[in-house]
């Protein structure tokens, strides 16, 4: 028999109208705080980078040397200023491509992990499809749009891109990084990241900046503090570096990150189990942002099944965390019992 014990304790958020789109993304868990347009396709420019970073870096050695072929007779627009029969790392190529948003060390990193820029086009949309996103494509790894139609998402698909890129410790590193200097085997390197936002507000922990004449301005940043971790992205949008910090300003003083599920202490009162000598947990703690006034919205139903054996570690159930009527989370519920009932 299945029980279904009901916790009431999700959020209502207010939406800005704003001219283009921005999200703000909760990066623990991937909801929505606040946002316009959210799913409008606009092109992208150059934050496609996040992608093309993510790519090479799930692909190759950071350590690998690359010599510039001819691939670069096919880069204009920002530059890092490569020429041919130079000889960098990856990582050089990847800062280089990141800070300075240079197109040339994307099509050279395109052409080395890829085989060709166009094979590597279809890594990046293999990633896309990995994440079930419906609304973007990728023609390029550059975000170029000058001589083609250009490369097509969301504000709320390059939300989940960068917090799936935001997991790899590789790319978290590169994304916050102020200043870079390398060397390669023709000249020396000195580069400072376009991203303006790390230095106007000291909780920004990332980002990369795009634009071209068609896409207009484009920008993502992340930012961390109080055990709140923000992705936000705009497009289309001035003054966006502005926005951006207020933004986190404004979240970061009327959010709190809420502790729902407790994985060691779940409120449920089951006596069946109890008469057993059985406790309950699940493997993860849950929290979930929220001003206060709004964490009454949220309610929680666990549901046991008495039919499952009282065994240490046995599935029992579930705990389904509920926005209103709609769920937005689930964890598996496990069996804690005494030593005398662990092996029935």
């Amino acid at each position: 028999m299945k029980k279904i014990i009901v916790f009431l304790f999700v959020v209502f958020f207010k939406v800005l109208t704003v001219n283009g789109s921005y999200v703000i993304l909760n990066q623990d868990n991937d909801l929505v705080i606040e946002g316009s347009n959210i799913h409008e396709k606009r092109l992208i420019a150059s934050i496609t980078k996040v992608m093309t970073a993510y790519v090479v870096i799930n692909n190759v050695s950071l350590d690998d040397l690359v010599t510039v072929g001819d691939e670069i007779n096919e880069a204009h627009g920002s530059s890092i200023y490569l020429v041919k029969g130079e000889v960098l790392s990856v990582r050089d190529l990847l800062y280089g491509m990141m800070l300075r948003s240079g197109n040339d060390a994307a099509i050279v990193l395109s052409n080395y992990v890829g085989g060709s820029v166009s094979n590597f086009v279809d890594m990046m949309n293999q990633e896309v499809k990995n994440l079930k996103l419906k609304d973007t494509i990728f023609k390029n790894p550059t975000g170029l749009d000058d001589n083609q139609d250009g490369n097509i998402s969301t504000a709320y698909d390059m939300a989940i891109i960068t917090n799936n890129a935001m997991k790899n410790n590789i790319f978290k590193k590169i994304f916050k990084t102020k200043h870079y200097k390398c060397k390669s085997n023709l000249k020396a390197f000195d580069w400072y990241n376009k991203n303006k936002a790390l230095s106007m507000y000291k909780h920004v922990s990332g980002g990369k900046t795009g634009y071209t004449k068609k896409a207009y301005r484009t920008l993502i940043t992340t930012a961390s503090k109080d055990n709140i971790n923000l992705t936000i992205v705009t497009l289309n949008m001035g003054d966006d570096f502005n926005f951006h910090v207020n933004k986190y300003k404004k979240i970061f003083h009327e959010f709190n990150n809420y502790l729902i599920l407790n994985k060691t202490n779940l409120e449920i009162d089951d006596k069946y189990f109890k008469k057993k000598n059985c406790s309950f947990y699940i493997l993860n703690n849950y929290y979930y942002l929220s001003k206060r006034e709004n964490i009454k919205n949220l309610h929680i139903e666990y549901i046991i099944n008495d039919n499952t054996k009282p065994i240490n570690n046995a599935v029992v159930g579930s705990a389904v965390i509920y926005n209103n009527k709609k769920p937005i989370h689930e964890e598996v519920i496990y069996l804690s019992c005494k030593e005398r009932y662990r092996f029935l």
